[in-house]
């Protein structure tokens, strides 16, 4: 299978129907961790791979370091899901997941807050250089 933007985006709009499904069902004021169970069940349910809690290294100028950051979802081996349970979004977690877009090359990530009333309107995706790589259709 050849991974296209077209792809990716129709991946990346699966995942926040499933992050709607999770919102409209538990509403805005728990957990992150509650959210996470929930969406990756959601997520597993329309058959896709889904990785919780992955650890990513940082290689700083060719050399591994002891430090590692943690992915809060990993969607078929492409798009990041970052959550948060926040009364806002702020710079620094869209700094966090631009890097690790870029640490672990690849191509969009999603950051999605579960602390609001309309989750979809407070979505922020953000696309790498991989993405602008991938062929569009």
């Amino acid at each position: 299978m050849v991974i296209t933007q077209t792809y990716v985006n129709q991946l990346s709009y699966e995942i926040v129907g499933a992050a709607i499904e999770v919102h409209r069902n538990l509403g805005p004021g728990l957990l992150e961790s509650v959210y996470e169970h929930c969406l990756l069940k959601e997520l597993i349910n329309k058959g896709l791979e889904v990785k919780t809690q992955v650890w990513l290294p940082v290689n700083y100028k060719g050399e591994l370091l002891e430090q590692k950051f943690k992915l809060d979802m990993l969607v078929n081996d492409l798009v990041i899901v970052e959550l948060k349970a926040v009364e806002a979004i702020l710079p620094v977690h869209k700094a966090q997941l631009i890097t690790y877009l870029k640490l672990a090359e690849k191509p969009k990530g999603l950051l999605l807050n579960f602390h609001t009333d309309n989750i979809s309107k407070n979505l922020v995706p953000l696309v790498s250089e991989h993405f602008a790589s991938l062929p569009f259709s």
